[in-house]
């Protein structure tokens, strides 16, 4: 506990001590409660809670099922060992262990009164006095009592129920030990973390029926089998995605060892590209692959001899020839990332024109990829926006009204109505991306030549010709 901060310290105390309440009528002497099902339950759990390190994967239907079988207090328990038990990655190892603990005896314990609150346990009751499947599934419980499409939506209740109540306590903790903002810690994080107990509730409920069926526990535990390889599959997806994040920053973070003075750009060029997109009309994976394009747009300056990238003078036209291989370079680079997809295109084709004048291929109108015309809009967005050592940033309507003038003959006019718009609505914040001057040695302030070179000609903007060219450099 000394490795958190005080007021963590109290949070997690304070829902340490709210899981105990909670759990503690299960164990008051004269309470009447299955035993042998709370502890196959948490058995269970804790056996799931080892495999696979993290609760809410494959887990999360025997929480459930436990929330429907058992009463509140007993229901509380059934996740204690499993938490104790698993792995934990960080220090404190204790106080990690019993934060998990009491979040999910509060979460389990939450869902289990929400299902009881709502009738669950005696419309499973009246199923299972029932015996009779098909008159269940038609609602036709002898009792009298609501049937089974009542159970299944007093179950998925329930387990919103428990999702809720475990993301909200994290939130708690994010804020507490991690600084999040309250934004971040809770409303970000909910619409994403309750979505998988659509299913879970489904799930557990078919446990609880299938326990008190005259097949048993072990019918129960079959319907762990399906969830598991879902698990599975599921979290070989997470990890070949956190791969590609990490290729993509390995890729950025080179670039910006290389060329130092615009540190940062990729980065903000992939967020105007999503901008852009986002006003197109794109969404899920073509989202995030023009952002990736802008992220990696620059990657083929690996290629280039960095005494050109960070050379003070003008370019030679040879010099410039060699820079002006760096969208070739970055092409070949990524040839062999088969996730970049439509990022390719834009990779190649970033610098060229709408009239045909720009490189590496002289492709105009319709024939430059769609991505492309997004990016070079981007980039040269965030160049003129951007302060560097050798030039002052540009105020943003400035450098809008410059693409704008450039619009029909080097940028697409769809493109760049669309970063207009989006700037209206959401604003723009550029980071200052220079180094300190000294290490690029006296560079004079960038007299404020006319924008059009910035935006609309491969002319030197400034001291330093190659990260005032247009669309951020060649």
């Amino acid at each position: 506990m000394r490795a958190l901060p005080h007021g963590a310290r109290a949070y997690v105390l304070c829902a340490v001590l709210a899981g105990a309440y909670c759990a503690a009528p299960a164990v008051r002497p004269g309470t009447a409660v299955p035993w042998a099902t709370t502890a196959l339950l948490a058995a269970v759990h804790a056996v799931g809670s080892r495999v696979r390190g993290r609760w809410p994967e494959w887990c999360s239907p025997v929480l459930l099922a436990g929330a429907f079988l058992l009463p509140p207090a007993a229901a509380a328990l059934v996740a204690v060992p499993g938490a104790l038990l698993a792995r934990v990655e960080r220090p404190p190892a204790g106080a990690r262990r019993a934060w998990r603990a009491a979040r999910l005896s509060l979460a389990v314990w939450a869902a289990s009164c929400a299902f009881a609150a709502l009738d669950g346990p005696g419309t499973l009751g009246a199923l299972w006095a029932l015996g009779d499947g098909a008159r269940a599934a038609a609602g036709q419980a002898s009792s009298g009592a609501p049937g089974f499409p009542y159970a299944l939506a007093a179950a998925v209740a329930a387990a919103l129920v428990l999702g809720l109540t475990a993301t909200a306590l994290e939130g708690g903790v994010l804020v507490t030990a991690e600084r999040q903002s309250p934004r971040a810690a809770w409303w970000g994080r909910l619409p994403g973390a309750l979505a998988p107990y659509l299913v879970h509730g489904p799930a557990g409920l078919a446990m609880a029926v299938l326990w008190r069926s005259p097949y048993g526990p072990a019918a129960a535990l079959l319907v762990l089998l399906p969830m598991y390889v879902c698990a599975c599959g599921f979290v070989l997806y997470r990890r070949e995605s956190a791969a590609h994040q990490a290729t993509i920053r390995a890729l950025v973070q080179a670039v910006d060892i290389k060329d130092r003075y615009t540190r940062g750009h990729s980065e903000r060029v992939g967020r105007a590209s999503a901008m852009i997109a986002r006003e197109l009309g794109m969404s899920g994976d073509r989202l995030e692959a023009v952002r990736i394009a802008g992220i990696l747009h620059d990657v083929g300056k690996l290629g280039v001899p960095t005494r050109l990238l960070r050379k003070n003078g003008p370019l030679t036209p040879e010099e410039r020839r060699v820079i002006e291989l760096h969208p070739e370079y970055g092409d070949e680079m990524v040839r062999g990332i088969g996730f970049l997809g439509e990022a390719r295109a834009a990779i190649l084709h970033h610098h060229e024109r709408l009239d045909g004048s720009g490189y590496p291929y002289g492709l105009a109108g319709a024939q430059i990829p769609e991505f492309a015309r997004v990016v070079a809009v981007a980039d040269a967005f965030d160049a003129m926006t951007s302060t560097r050592t050798y030039r002052r940033a540009r105020p943003v309507p400035t450098a809008v009204a410059e693409l704008q003038r450039c619009a029909g003959s080097q940028f697409d006019p769809r493109m760049v109505g669309a970063l207009t718009r989006a700037l209206d609505r959401h604003g723009w914040h550029a980071a200052v991306t220079a180094d300190a001057p000294e290490e690029r040695g006296n560079v004079p302030a960038d007299p404020a030549p006319p924008l059009v070179r910035a935006a609309a000609s491969d002319a030197p903007d400034g001291p330093h010709p190659i990260a005032g060219a247009p669309g951020g450099g060649p």
